[in-house]
C-alpha cells in the first residue's frame, strides 16, 4: 500500500475508488468532489435564502424581492456583496482574535457535516467508480453529532468575546439550549443505529434500500423521526426555538457586535446547518436517494436516486420555512421543559424498548409497558412538583391585572360596572381635561 493509500483509506473508508491503485487521478477526484460539494453547498444557501423570503412573502400576502434579477433570484447575491465590501467593525472591549474566528467556528462544521451525506449513487467515470458522496469514513454518523455539537461553540465565544453583555446572554442561551437538546438527538441517532447496525452513513441508505416501508421512520414507529425533527429544529436554532437571537430581548443575540462579512459567515451558517440538517434527516429516515427508478428511461439509475434526494430534503426545507410563517417564538421556560421533561425522557424510553424488541423479540413489549407505566409516574410528579413550585413562589403567578378598590358613593350607578375613565381619574376635582390648566 502506498503511504497517500495509507493516509485516504481510514478517512474514505469504503469509498470504491481505494479498490484501484491510488494515485493522482484518483486524488484529483476527490478533490474535485470536495469542491463540486462545496460549491453546491454555497449555491444551495443562496437560493434557500431567496426561497425562505419568498415564500414567507406569499403567506403574508407581501411580494417579496423582486429588484435583483428575474424574481429576485439574485437578491441574496447583492446582499453578500454589499456585506463584503461595508466596514468591518471590531468593539474596542472584544477579544480580538477570538472575535475573529468565532463565525468560522459555526460555519465549517456545517460543511463538513454535508461531505458524509450520500446523494446518489455510484457513477462509472473512464473506469474509475465514484460515489456521489465526498467521503464515507467508518464514524460517519458520529461525525454528524460531533459536527453539530462544536457548532455552539462558535456561538458561544461569539458572544463572549464580544465584550458586550447582550450578545453574552445570547450565547449563554444558546450553550443551554444545545445541552438540553443534544441528549434527545443523540439518543434518537443510537436508536437508528440499532437497526441498522452501523455508523455509516451509506450502510444506514443501504439498510433502508429494499422497500420504502423499510425507511427507518417507519421501522422505528414515528416517533423517533418526530424528536429528531425537534430537537433538530432546536439545535439549528429555528423558530420557534429561535430564543438565542430573540430580538425583542437581547437587540440581535450573540451576533449584535457583528458587521460586514462576519456577520454574513454567521447568516450562511445558519441556512447551510438547515439544508446539512435537512439531508441528514432524509439520509436517518427516509432511505436517502433511494426511490422508484423508471428503468425503462436510459440512464434514469444515475440521475433519479439525485432527484428523489433533492425532492426529500426540499420538503424538509420547506417545512422549515413553514414553521417559521406559522409559529410563535416559545418562552424559555416552555423551551427548557420540552426538552428535560419530554424529549430527553421520551427519546430514552423508546431507545431501550427498540433495543429489548431487538433482543428478546417479542418479550420486549413487557419493557414497553415498563416504560410506558414508568412515563405516568414521571409524568404525575412532574404535575405534583408543578403545583408545588406554584405554593412556594414568592411572586404570584400571572393573572388578571388587580384594580384598585373603588370608593364607596364616587362612582355613579351607571359606571360602576364600566369602572372609571383613567383620563379623568387622574385629574384633580373640579378641573377640565380639555382646558390648558386642567391637563398634566
Amino acid at each position: 500500500m502506498s503511504p497517500l493509500a495509507g493516509v485516504l483509506r481510514p478517512l474514505l473508508a469504503d469509498d470504491p475508488l481505494l479498490n484501484l491503485h491510488i494515485g493522482w487521478a484518483v486524488l484529483l477526484i476527490v478533490v474535485i468532489k470536495v469542491l463540486l460539494a462545496f460549491g453546491v453547498l454555497l449555491v444551495s444557501v443562496m437560493l434557500m435564502i431567496w426561497f425562505e423570503r419568498k415564500l414567507i412573502s406569499d403567506m403574508q400576502s407581501r411580494i417579496g424581492p423582486n429588484r435583483a434579477g428575474p424574481w429576485g433570484l439574485f437578491q441574496t447575491l447583492a446582499d453578500g456583496i454589499k456585506l463584503f465590501f461595508k466596514e468591518d467593525l471590531v468593539p474596542g472591549q472584544a477579544d480580538s482574535f477570538v472575535f475573529k474566528l468565532a463565525p468560522y467556528l459555526t460555519l465549517i462544521p456545517a460543511l463538513l457535516i454535508f461531505t458524509v451525506i450520500p446523494i446518489g449513487g455510484v457513477l462509472d467515470i473512464d473506469g474509475y467508480p465514484v460515489a456521489l458522496q465526498v467521503a464515507d469514513p467508518p464514524i460517519g454518523i458520529l461525525l454528524v453529532l460531533a459536527m453539530s455539537s462544536i457548532a455552539v461553540y462558535g456561538i458561544m465565544l461569539a458572544g463572549w468575546s464580544s465584550g458586550s453583555k447582550y450578545p453574552l446572554l445570547g450565547s449563554v442561551r444558546a450553550s443551554a439550549q444545545m445541552i438540553s437538546y443534544e441528549a434527545a438527538l443523540g439518543m434518537t441517532v443510537v436508536t437508528v443505529i440499532l437497526v441498522t447496525g452501523s455508523l455509516r452513513t451509506r450502510a444506514i441508505v443501504d439498510a433502508q434500500a429494499s422497500n420504502f416501508w423499510d425507511w427507518n421512520v417507519l421501522r422505528l414507529g414515528v416517533v423517533p423521526f418526530l424528536i429528531f425533527l425537534i430537537a433538530v429544529t432546536a439545535e439549528l436554532n429555528r423558530p420557534p426555538f429561535d430564543l438565542v437571537e430573540a430580538d425583542s430581548e437581547l437587540v440581535g443575540g450573540f451576533n449584535t457586535e457583528y458587521s460586514s462579512i462576519r456577520f454574513a459567515l454567521f447568516y450562511l451558517a445558519e441556512f447551510m446547518n438547515t439544508i446539512t440538517m435537512s439531508a441528514v434527516m432524509v439520509t436517518l429516515f427516509f432511505g436517502g436517494p433511494d426511490g422508484p427508478i423508471p428503468h425503462f428511461i436510459p440512464t434514469s439509475d444515475i440521475w433519479m436516486p439525485i432527484i428523489w434526494f433533492l425532492v426529500k430534503t426540499f420538503a424538509f426545507l420547506f417545512l422549515y420555512v413553514w414553521l417559521r410563517a406559522a409559529l410563535p417564538r416559545l418562552r424559555y421556560d416552555q423551551l427548557m421543559d420540552l426538552g428535560w421533561k419530554v424529549l430527553i425522557p421520551l427519546s430514552l424510553a423508546w431507545m431501550l424498548v427498540v433495543a429489548s424488541i431487538l433482543v428478546w423479540h417479542w418479550y420486549g413489549l413487557l419493557v414497553a409497558a415498563a416504560m410506558v407505566l414508568a412515563g405516568a409516574v414521571l409524568a404525575r410528579a412532574f404535575t405534583v412538583g408543578g403545583w408545588r413550585q406554584q405554593e412556594d413562589a414568592i411572586l404570584p403567578p400571572v393573572g388578571p391585572r388587580v384594580a384598585p378598590p373603588r370608593l364607596v358613593g364616587l362612582v355613579p350607578e351607571g359606571l360602576e360596572a364600566a369602572g372609571p375613565d383613567p383620563e379623568t381619574e387622574s385629574q384633580p376635582a373640579g378641573s377640565d381635561p380639555g382646558s390648558p390648566g386642567g391637563a398634566r
